[in-house]
């Protein structure tokens, strides 16, 4: 398996800044809970129960976040290194993908724009 490379780990040292990357596939964005904690591949993540913890455990690359959590827009685009969001999100062809939000910049408005619809 190729190694996956997570490097969007922030002051707060988790993955999606702690955000249940398993809740975005049910379409919402809820932060995770210490009580859930889970560290893989050298980083960690946080769930918000203990079934979206073995949802994970089970498929973790299904839920790991496009372009390494990186703002999907800033790295598809530009090849640039942006924080995210990670309230500002989109599944696509089953895929979560984030997105910078922020001081009236919206990414995943542009993204929308610019890639077209699966």
């Amino acid at each position: 398996m190729q190694k996956l490379i997570l490097t969007t780990i922030r002051n707060n040292g988790y993955v999606a800044e702690g955000y249940d990357v398993v809740s975005y596939f049910s379409l919402i964005a809820v932060e995770g809970s210490t009580n859930y904690e889970y560290q893989y591949d050298g980083v960690k993540f946080k769930f918000i129960s203990s079934e979206n913890l073995m949802l994970f455990k089970a498929n973790p690359v299904k839920y790991i976040p496009q372009y390494g959590g990186w703002c999907a827009y800033a790295m598809g685009f530009k090849e640039d290194k942006v924080s995210i969001n990670p309230k500002t999100f989109e599944i696509r062809g089953g895929k979560l993908y984030l997105f910078y939000n922020a001081w009236g910049t919206n990414t995943l408005k542009s993204w929308l724009k610019s890639v077209p619809k699966s």
